[in-house]
């Protein structure tokens, strides 16, 4: 790999010591313009076209009535949510990635997702919840699957493939509740799961977007703080804890943060393939040896914003939900990645 230039922001003996990788901060500034590039064509088409001048007129209070709540109330929650959903699905897939130093360590493929997924079902099919407490069905679920993987690869410490291996014994096991659940339920539950299942980002406000934004704030915060233990943990165990970092009580917080931000994005309906993605395409483009939080996140959330953005008018004027299309690019990722790594 060719040397990289460095940014050096402020100085060597000072408190200000920081050194960043140009290339990096390009990527990852183009990446907030692409993110913003991407808001602004969401807002503006739709079933009612807006110009920029409407737009802004809309965001500043100046429109009329009907225009601001098309804009403020309508199309600006989904975009949000699809930013902040995208953000934490790459983020949680980056720390999962790292912890198993394997690109197929996404949650969609160990199971933590599927957990949250179950969780949510039981809150939906058993107990009738809204949307708080399918939030909270999604996150008891992932946490209780991430507890059973764990419990279950554990052999005097965890191994990447092992966790990886158990994670898709455990998924397939909560496939089958899932099926169960979902035929033994009345028709009108039956329906509601089948529709939150699909991950679709239509019909988000505000107040159902508040479990999500405090969930995800909190466990993004965290992992941020923890990401120079991260990266030591890629070097693996021993080279960690030489550099004093507690390898088994980092990899558990870890976890408990990735599992977090998985299980909120769940409480959306599950949407694949951008915790798997994201991180792969973050490294490649950054040219990183690791896989990076605020990268992968940025990633991830251009990349849901991006898919839902352009699914709307391409298959107008059906509603298609955007877990449907991610599923579906997913599927072919993950086989070309599968044939890749078999190859390797």
């Amino acid at each position: 790999m060719s040397r990289q230039r460095i940014l050096l922001i402020g100085h060597p003996d000072g408190l200000l010591n920081w050194r960043l990788p140009l290339r990096v901060l390009v990527i990852n500034v183009s990446l907030l313009v692409l993110c913003l590039l991407l808001a602004i064509a969401a807002l503006c088409y739709g079933t009612l076209h807006l110009s920029l001048e409407q737009l802004f007129s809309a965001l500043s209070g100046q429109a009329p009535e009907s225009l601001m709540i098309v804009v403020t109330q309508w199309r600006l929650p989904r975009i949000t949510m699809a930013l902040l959903l995208g953000g934490a699905l790459g983020m949680s897939g980056a720390i999962f990635q790292s912890i198993t130093r394997n690109p197929l360590g996404s949650p969609d493929v160990i199971g933590f997702n599927m957990g949250a997924y179950t969780g949510a079902l039981i809150t939906i099919i058993l107990f009738s919840g809204g949307y708080y407490h399918i939030a909270i069905g999604a996150l008891a679920g992932g946490l209780l699957s991430a507890v059973v993987i764990y419990l279950l690869a554990w052999r005097q410490g965890i191994v990447g493939f092992r966790l990886i291996i158990v994670g898709i014994a455990i998924s397939t096991v909560l496939v089958s509740t899932n099926t169960w659940l979902i035929i033994t339920a009345s028709v009108e539950r039956a329906m509601d799961a089948a529709i939150w299942q699909a991950g679709s980002l239509n019909g988000l406000t505000w107040q159902k977007s508040q479990p999500a934004i405090v969930f995800i704030g909190l466990a993004a915060s965290a992992a941020l703080l923890m990401s120079k233990r991260l990266q030591l943990l890629e070097m693996g165990d021993d080279a960690a804890q030489a550099l004093g970092v507690n390898a088994e009580s980092s990899r558990m917080w870890l976890m408990l943060f990735g599992v977090t931000l998985t299980a909120a994005a769940t409480a959306a309906g599950p949407i694949s393939f951008i915790a798997l993605a994201a991180p792969q395409i973050a490294r490649r483009l950054t040219g990183q040896s690791s896989v990076t939080l605020t990268s992968s996140a940025r990633v991830g959330a251009a990349l849901l914003l991006g898919v839902d953005t352009i699914s709307q008018p391409l298959f107008a004027p059906i509603q298609l939900p955007v877990g449907v299309v991610t599923v579906s690019i997913g599927g072919l990722y993950l086989i070309w990645l599968l044939i890749r790594e078999s190859r390797r």
